[in-house]
């Protein structure tokens, strides 16, 4: 290897990688991209250099990086970083531009596991029905059509937000009870989306362009903004969190939670796992394996309930033998 080669020029081909040849999305690019420079300026204070080269980088070193993260990270962050110093290092052996890999004997952090946040059933038709009936009468605001179309969209389909506010008019067919959906990687999948949220959608449309037919030919956006254009991620997230609270529902909850519950409430109606992670765009069963997690608790409140046997049943003492 050239001792010359820099660590910079390294993440740059590494990144071009990702995007070109892996097919990675922006956001999860510009991800490792963050985790690479923030290792590069960690590298250049210990150093006391301005220039990294590769060979700069050696165990020790990246044994202090990971280190460092422990202050300030919690290890869901330097797990996803250790993560991306393995990834990176197996694009340098396999491009040849390095046989070392320091990197594989830095054992991985411990990360216990987290049941995803939810709402309960009930919840969610209380949230969805109060967000419904905002919409009538002389308070109906296109925006306030648009909220409950965009929440009841989420819920029925379990897209992630990313592929929501991706969402143009034409993606959706009412017809079929489906939406295209780019999802990452720029993989397209289909799913399905049910009846009331597609009643949702029509009315939303309906009054849209009755209240504000000059944002007809804005852009092409399934759920826009005020100016017409498309809604952002974060802007999805701040409507949410305002209408959860304007129905009385303070539970912290993201528009990744309103997935969250779709697949726990399909898995607890008996759905079958395979079809849930097909829906959810997941590329590995083991992500959608989370949920089961959630299954089990469920299950477990029922038997405790219910088993005439169950540890929470009082336990009748049997005769008493003689000895």
């Amino acid at each position: 290897m050239d001792d010359q080669i820099s660590l910079q020029h390294s993440i740059d081909a590494f990144l071009a990688y990702l995007a070109r040849e892996r097919g990675l999305s922006s956001e999860t690019v510009r991800a490792y991209g963050s985790d690479l420079q923030q290792l590069q300026s960690y590298v250049r204070e210990k150093t006391g250099r301005p220039s990294v080269a590769l060979t700069d980088l050696s165990e020790d070193l990246l044994r202090g990086f990971m280190a460092s993260l422990h202050r300030t990270r919690e290890k869901t962050s330097q797990a996803r970083k250790l993560s991306t110093l393995r990834s990176f290092y197996r694009f340098l052996n396999e491009q040849g531009i390095t046989d070392d890999n320091p990197v594989r004997l830095i054992a991985h952090p411990k990360i216990k596991g987290r049941v995803p946040s939810f709402l309960g059933v009930d919840p969610m038709f209380h949230f969805l029905d109060s967000l419904g009936r905002s919409c009538e009468g002389e308070g109906g605001t296109w925006r306030r059509w648009r909220n409950w179309a965009m929440f009841e969209f989420l819920y029925s389909s379990g897209v992630r937000v990313s592929e929501l506010v991706g969402l143009d008019e034409t993606d959706v067919s009412f017809a079929e009870g489906t939406a295209r959906v780019l999802g990452k990687g720029d993989k397209e999948r289909v799913t399905p989306v049910g009846k009331t949220a597609l009643d949702a959608v029509q009315a939303y449309q309906a009054v849209l362009y009755k209240q504000a037919p000059q944002l007809r030919s804005s852009s092409d956006a399934l759920f826009r903004n005020a100016a017409g254009g498309r809604l952002s991620s974060r802007s999805v997230h701040r409507i949410l969190v305002a209408e959860l609270k304007q129905c009385g529902l303070w539970q912290h909850l993201s528009p990744h939670g309103l997935r969250h519950s779709f697949a726990t409430h399909l898995l607890n109606s008996g759905a079958d796992l395979r079809a849930i992670q097909e829906m959810l765009g997941h590329a590995s069963l083991s992500t959608t394996q989370r949920y089961t997690h959630v299954h089990v608790d469920q299950l477990m409140k029922t038997y405790d309930a219910a088993h005439p046997r169950s540890r929470k049943q009082q336990i009748v003492a049997g005769p008493k033998t003689s000895g």
